[in-house]
């Protein structure tokens, strides 16, 4: 009787242990594999968090200056205080508080150009992929213009023509970064459009827009993300060269490139001033671009490692 128990309990085990993991679990269990990956998002995660409370974890305003405290070195160098962990600027402000808002700044940089660039860049791969014909050809011709120059050379041009601002610099960046998301995002539709799925919808009756928005968009997200992802970091390291020109974020926004602008005439005698804000750069895009990594190998099985 007992045997006759174990086995029957043995029997509704079964399917419960070989059931397949959700969709979530399944890609947690792909991203963890990837050390660096995970590393990297925690990270980006730290870097959020200083970004969204920047306001209390900052001990001062980022704009405040202290004048009799200008060009202090950090704690741990001869000099430092606790006072200024970070150490000051020439006007005396807290590097501390101005590396966090940089944060926050570099961070809507980022995210506003690529959320741009994957919505405008979707719309116009997709009409090109189902139009075809002259409106396909127009559309990625005007691609290959954009293309053809030199990514800072193209946002500079931009720049010199509407003027050096935060906004500006987002506007021009997004139109530098426009291509990578319609050829990639036409490229995914276009092979999507081969399928039995697709071939079945359109005999069923299903509309144009229905068709395009609902039936293949989906199928197309995962390399919509790990480009929008891995188009962060780059939309940061365009933004901080505009700013280290006197193109992007104007003084005295703390934005990171904008700061190591302002102190590079110091990278001798005081080098924490210029090397801080250098650092933050280095270590976000770091552990952006480890993080998208992780999302490709999750997102696309062809392409993890074995």
């Amino acid at each position: 009787m007992v045997a006759k128990e174990m086995a029957a309990k043995e029997m509704v085990a079964e399917p419960l242990a070989l059931s397949p993991p959700g969709a979530l679990r399944a890609f947690w269990f792909a991203f963890r594999e990837n050390r660096g990956a995970v590393i990297g998002a925690a990270i980006v995660t730290l870097v959020i968090i200083c970004a969204i409370f920047a306001n209390v974890l900052a001990p001062y305003s980022p704009l405040e200056q202290f004048r009799d405290f200008t060009k202090l070195p950090p704690v741990w160098v001869s000099g430092g205080t606790w006072k200024f962990p970070l150490g000051t600027d020439p006007l005396g402000r807290d590097m501390l508080s101005r590396i966090l808002y940089g944060a926050r700044i570099s961070l809507f940089i980022g995210l506003s150009i690529m959320i741009v660039c994957a919505f405008i860049g979707t719309c116009l791969a997709l009409l090109a992929a189902f139009a075809g014909g002259i409106v396909d050809v127009m559309i990625m011709r005007v691609m290959d213009l954009i293309l053809a120059i030199p990514d800072l050379v193209l946002a500079i041009l931009i720049i010199a023509v509407i003027g050096p601002n935060l906004i500006n610099t987002i506007i021009a960046i997004t139109i530098v970064y426009l291509p990578r998301f319609v050829i990639l995002m036409r490229a995914s539709a276009l092979g999507e459009l081969s399928k039995d799925y697709v071939t079945a919808a359109k005999v069923s009756g299903v509309g144009p827009w229905r068709l395009m928005f609902t039936t293949v968009l989906p199928n197309c997200v995962a390399p919509l993300i790990i480009q929008a992802a891995l188009g962060i970091s780059d939309a940061i390291l365009e933004a901080a060269a505009l700013g280290f020109l006197g193109l992007g974020a104007q003084p005295p926004v703390p934005e990171w490139g904008s700061m190591l602008a302002d102190t590079r005439d110091l990278i001798t005698s005081n080098p924490w001033v210029m090397a801080l804000p250098g650092l933050a750069i280095l270590i976000t895009v770091l552990a952006i671009n480890l993080m998208g990594d992780g999302l490709r190998d999750a997102l696309d099985p062809r392409l993890r490692r074995s």
